[in-house]
């Protein structure tokens, strides 16, 4: 369940400003509130209860156990078996079936968890491909100059993008229940956020790594099903400037770069 602060944290990746009121002027007019029909809340159910629900379940999944054999009558069974005496003769469950339900209420919400931290830097050529450069740091001017030439060799001739960063996550102190679902859905609001700016990625080509944004994307096979869509990742282009081995080995993808960018730019003719 997204809690209000996360709400916001998600708010914030895509983009958009939450505004709240830090104090009511005087003699203000009260905003007009909306009428909501809100679903009947279901009645809070005792602990006590609760507890015997879960001791039934257990008791129903566990196997059948065969039924001692009756012993002889006695006196004394016959004045146990009295109204008077029934409720001394409830059964009460073993303690194993009995920690069993505890413990599963004492695990039941879950133990905050660490959040996953991951940082890049994020531009879209021409709004149809989207560049990843993972980690904080902005690239410097030989970077950038890097870039241009490797695209400009792909036959590219897209001018470089205006690149921003982002960071996961983007308030600290928020409980984490789920690290990697909650940082998906925060890199997939940045995403949608950018598509009011007139991005509409249809490949990724991220340089460099990063162990946490590498299991958010979970590239495989030269695909991104997180963001749907194909994908390739190298070197970083720190990397790529100082080594001569490193640009040898990108030169086979420069090519198959320009002839995707080609194919998905050209028109498709109407047969019609």
């Amino acid at each position: 369940m997204t809690t209000e602060p996360q709400r916001l944290q998600y708010l914030e990746a895509m983009g958009l400003t939450a505004w709240v009121a830090r104090y009511t002027l005087p003699n203000a007019r009260a905003t007009p509130a909306c009428e909501w029909e809100l679903p009947e809340a279901p009645p809070a159910e005792a602990p006590g209860e609760r507890l015997h629900a879960l001791l039934d379940k257990a008791r129903e999944s566990a196997p059948a156990r065969p039924a001692p054999p009756e012993p002889a009558r006695t006196a004394r069974a016959d004045r146990a078996t009295r109204p008077g005496m029934a409720r001394a003769l409830l059964e009460e469950p073993p303690a194993q079936e009995v920690a069993a339900p505890v413990e599963a209420l004492a695990t039941e919400p879950g133990a905050p968890q660490a959040p996953l931290r991951f940082a890049f830097q994020a531009g879209c050529l021409e709004g149809r491909w989207l560049l990843l450069l993972a980690g904080e740091q902005s690239p410097g001017p030989t970077e950038l100059t890097l870039l241009a030439n490797l695209l400009r060799a792909a036959g590219i001739a897209a001018p470089l993008p205006v690149l921003q960063g982002f960071r996961w996550p983007m308030k600290e102190g928020l409980t984490v229940h789920e690290p990697l679902e909650e940082a998906r859905e925060g890199l997939q609001a940045f995403i949608a956020g950018t598509r009011r700016r007139g991005w509409a990625p249809e490949r990724l080509l991220l340089f460099g790594a990063d162990a946490a944004l590498g299991q958010v994307l979970s590239l495989d096979a030269e695909r991104c099903p997180l963001l749907d869509l194909p994908a390739w990742q190298g070197p970083s282009l720190a990397e790529l400037a100082g080594s001569a081995e490193a640009k040898r080995a990108l030169l086979p993808h420069l090519l198959a770069w320009g002839q995707a960018w080609h194919k998905t730019g050209e028109q498709v003719p109407d047969e019609r």
